[in-house]
């Protein structure tokens, strides 16, 4: 009975403190299959159960890989004052610049993005199924990652503004309060010139967005009554204290759709690298089948502890 309660404990904080919660990074992934051109989509969609259970798997790493955290994040205030424009596009270039240590430190996540990337066009050209599905699942979890503007700030959590747990509510208890109401239909996948430049413009795009997101939670704080703020809702037979579901829906109304916005953009550009991956190997002829009893080390994962930012997971 304790490690069943234990492993209710951990799945439920899993769930909580994941970007984009698991809801969320698999809704994106289903979605964006059905952005694929005929040719492509048809392969996708004989794997779409695996793709979209895997979007989770870079998270679930976390907790066994201690250079997983910053590959989901990049601190823009830890450069030069804050300015973008300060921070070489291009890795070898940063890392000559600022090093690499402090690059880790501060997050990644638009190059992770270009070196998952890199990884699913050679899966393409090697005609390797499996690993076509797992290079596109994890290229779908960071590029939505990207999206969400705390993501991008050294205050992800709301720690420095007095919002904890901000970050969990914004990307994770809105979309599972409201994914539902939302036009996931997102258009067509595109081929990206520059898929590092692209990377790059999802990060200008999300930090632009952090002052709007910390900005409407604590006006809305300041006059919505503070007994009314909080609730408990039962996960997993565990009873937890959260955003009211007043309190959610008020909040959601005052960023006029920009959680709905996040994830349709997420959608398209996830699709858009899976495309533009297959087109710069060369548009292959996709075959073969994955096998899902194949031994998965990625995912047989002993949830303990995170290793790095617990708080924005």
């Amino acid at each position: 009975m304790y490690n069943k309660y234990c492993y209710l404990i951990s799945m439920f904080l899993i769930l909580m403190l994941s970007s984009w919660g698991f809801y969320a990074h698999k809704k994106i992934n289903h979605a964006a299959v059905f952005t694929l051109p005929t040719q492509l989509a048809t392969f996708y969609k004989k794997h779409i159960d695996v793709i979209t259970e895997k979007a989770v798997d870079a998270d679930k790493r976390c907790y066994v890989d201690s250079l997983e955290s910053p590959r989901h994040f990049i601190d823009i205030e830890e450069y030069e004052d804050g300015d973008m424009d300060s921070i070489p596009i291009h890795w070898s270039r940063a890392t000559a610049k600022f090093q690499e240590r402090k690059l880790r430190a501060s997050g990644i996540v638009p190059w992770q993005i270009y070196f998952t990337y890199q990884k699913l066009v050679k899966a393409f050209r090697d005609h390797n199924t499996d690993a076509i599905i797992r290079h596109s699942a994890d290229l779908g979890h960071y590029v939505s990652d990207a999206h969400v503007p705390l993501h991008t700030t050294r205050n992800y959590n709301g720690q420095l503004t007095g919002q904890i747990g901000i970050h969990a509510f914004w990307e994770s208890r809105l979309p599972e309060m409201f994914a539902d109401e939302y036009n996931l239909f997102a258009g067509k996948a595109q081929y990206l010139d520059n898929p590092l430049d692209s990377a790059w413009v999802i990060v200008r795009e999300s930090h632009a967005l952090v002052d709007s997101v910390l900005l409407f939670e604590k006006k809305l704080s300041e006059t919505f009554p503070k007994h009314l703020q909080r609730s408990y809702i039962t996960r997993n037979n565990v009873l937890i204290s959260t955003y009211s579901d007043a309190y959610a829906r008020a909040y959601h109304q005052r960023m006029q759709g920009m959680v709905e916005d996040r994830m349709r953009k997420s959608i398209q550009r996830t699709g858009s690298f899976w495309f533009s991956a297959w087109v710069d190997a060369g548009q292959p002829a996709l075959k073969g089948k994955f096998k899902p009893d194949q031994k998965d080390e990625e995912t047989e994962i002993e949830y303990k502890k995170i290793i790095g930012r617990e708080e924005w997971h």
